[in-house]
């Protein structure tokens, strides 16, 4: 917001470009360009970031954010644009030393040599090379800042100057989150041939690995409305009959549960204690003990279903 407000001051137009993917979204974008007044691309780019974070080419940080990589793909989606539509350059609101690891002068530099495209960073622009925009006169050098560090206090000030609400400072990526990237970690393990689709399922309820098949059990209401979404052919939904409690979705890769019509009815015995560490997950195999570990684990999570016999209908997704 920064960097788009220090180039409007020079009479240059703006637009905003934002990139959703698997493990971020467009919503600040959203937020930044209204306050701002300027139009926002939005560019879906989960199978192609996915793909690259399973195997980034400058390694990944402190956990499975390959963040040098990351900023290098959007920035040269973001200049394939630019050429298209006729933009002369591309700016971001990069600040030199702000981040030690990922905007650091190598670390930069780096996301340009792997873009292919020379990007003005205009809040620390004075502390680094000239760009060919600003060499040609196209933005005026001696209007752009010279901010670097991890405080914001030049960048608060900023903010109250141009009346902008200033933003939480996360980047709101989901590979910085220590459980997720767990989560994500093992998928890529599991099943390295993983699309955005099975990805998705890791941001709801609970996660449980049954050998090479996924169980997902909601934690909520609006997990269980958003684990609906989710399924697609072949995956299982399992629901407690007259209990109130968590679907579960359980997903073999590129497989298809087959040892049943499209709906069936499960009935077990929900224990009053249950240790998960007792259900010795590694060794569960087959699909009917895949379906009944399920069930087990969708009627213990709902309270008032333990010590007592549960209806479960499971349903295969056609």
């Amino acid at each position: 917001m920064l960097s788009a407000k220090t180039l409007m001051e020079q009479g240059i137009e703006v637009a905003g470009v934002s990139f959703i993917s698997c493990f971020f979204g467009a919503g600040k974008a959203e937020i930044a360009a209204s306050q701002l007044g300027i139009e926002l691309k939005k560019i879906d780019f989960k199978k192609e970031h996915l793909e690259m974070v399973k195997n980034p080419a400058s390694g990944y940080g402190k956990l499975l954010n390959p963040c040098i990589d990351c900023h290098a793909l959007m920035i040269k989606w973001a200049g394939e644009i630019a050429k298209k539509e006729g933009f002369d350059f591309i700016a971001t609101g990069e600040v030199l030393g702000q981040r030690p690891m990922s905007q650091n002068k190598n670390a930069l530099k780096r996301v340009e040599k792997i873009a292919g495209v020379e990007v003005l960073r205009p809040l620390s622009a004075l502390l680094m090379e000239e760009t060919k925009v600003e060499k040609e006169g196209l933005v005026d050098r001696k209007k752009l800042l010279n901010i670097s560090g991890r405080s914001r206090e030049r960048q608060f000030e900023l903010a109250k100057k141009y009346n902008l609400t200033y933003p939480s400072p996360a980047g709101g990526c989901l590979l910085t989150d220590p459980t997720f990237s767990k989560r994500a970690k093992e998928m890529l393990k599991i099943w390295p041939e993983c699309a955005p689709e099975d990805m998705e399922l890791l941001k709801y309820g609970r996660i449980f690995w049954a050998g090479e098949t996924l169980i997902v059990i909601g934690r909520s209401e609006e997990d269980n409305n958003n684990l609906e979404k989710l399924v697609k052919k072949g995956d299982v939904v399992i629901r407690l009959e007259e209990v109130m409690g968590p679907i579960a979705v359980a997903r073999i890769f590129n497989f298809q549960f087959s040892i049943f019509k499209q709906f069936s009815i499960l009935k077990l015995e929900i224990p009053n204690e249950l240790d998960i560490n007792d259900l010795k997950l590694d060794g569960i195999k087959t699909e009917e003990e895949i379906l009944r570990l399920a069930g087990l684990l969708t009627g213990w999570y709902a309270v008032k279903a333990r010590g007592e016999e549960v209806g479960l209908k499971l349903e295969i997704i056609n």
